[in-house]
């Protein structure tokens, strides 16, 4: 082989090379650009974004709450939460009426449900001041729980503190929609009724503080709910991002 060939055959192997190498850096380039973007995708989110969304998802949920039962008919005209006349009335509401006390029975109805949306705007900080407190191991577990878990938390833990905080509130409320005057008149007439003293009735107060708790619990389930299931309801970026 000549000098001449030699150099041809170099020459064509060094452009060759270079050709197949230029060809394989460029493939790694994408592969690591595509890499790169895919990380980026899955890149989990911060324990401390996931907590930040989840009381704030709780805030949105405890706002719309409040505003959805501190108002006029808030309770009276929402089944779901209504507050019904005590369960051993009820039973005789049909002979209530017969009688003639079906006026008697529907205001003292209709003043439990107002006493019941006069007192709602006051757990408002009740319920807020609750979920401070929350530990990374309570927000992992609501996070990745069920559609109520952060509802359930907090019926679960602050019930209680829920029931004592609370009570003064309906107290007044009862006394400023006169509903310990309707209770007793309902039961005075339901007392005068044969066999009543085998059914006795439950305390008024403790009755509709029950039922006024229940309902903003129902309530506040269903706004966490739709946070979760719901683009929509995702009304902040925050809440956008980590309920994706």
């Amino acid at each position: 082989m000549t000098n001449f060939i030699k150099v041809l055959v170099l020459v064509n192997l060094i452009f060759y090379s270079n050709k197949v190498y230029a060809g394989w850096m460029q493939d790694q380039f994408n592969n690591l650009k595509n890499t790169n973007v895919e990380s980026l995708k899955q890149t989990p989110l911060s324990q401390t974004k996931i907590g930040d969304g989840l009381k704030e998802a709780l805030k949105v949920g405890i706002d719309n709450t409040v505003k959805f039962t501190g108002k006029t008919d808030g309770f009276f005209k929402n089944e779901a939460i209504k507050i019904p006349i005590p369960e051993k009335l009820q039973m005789l509401d049909k002979a209530l009426r017969a009688v003639g006390f079906g006026k008697p029975v529907d205001d003292f109805v209709l003043s439990m449900n107002r006493a019941a949306e006069a007192a709602a705007p006051q757990a408002k900080d009740i319920f807020i001041n609750s979920i401070v407190g929350m530990s990374f191991d309570d927000v992992m577990k609501i996070y990745n729980g069920g559609n109520t878990s952060a509802t359930e938390f907090l019926k679960e833990k602050t019930s209680k503190q829920l029931q004592d905080a609370f009570l003064p509130f309906v107290k007044k409320s009862l006394a400023q929609y006169d509903v310990t005057a309707q209770y007793h008149d309902v039961v005075g007439k339901y007392r005068s009724l044969p066999f009543s003293n085998k059914m006795p009735v439950p305390d008024v107060e403790q009755y509709v503080l029950d039922k006024a708790l229940s309902g903003l619990f129902l309530i506040l389930g269903q706004e966490e709910t739709k946070i979760r299931t719901q683009p929509a309801a995702r009304v902040t970026s925050l809440l956008k991002e980590v309920f994706k």
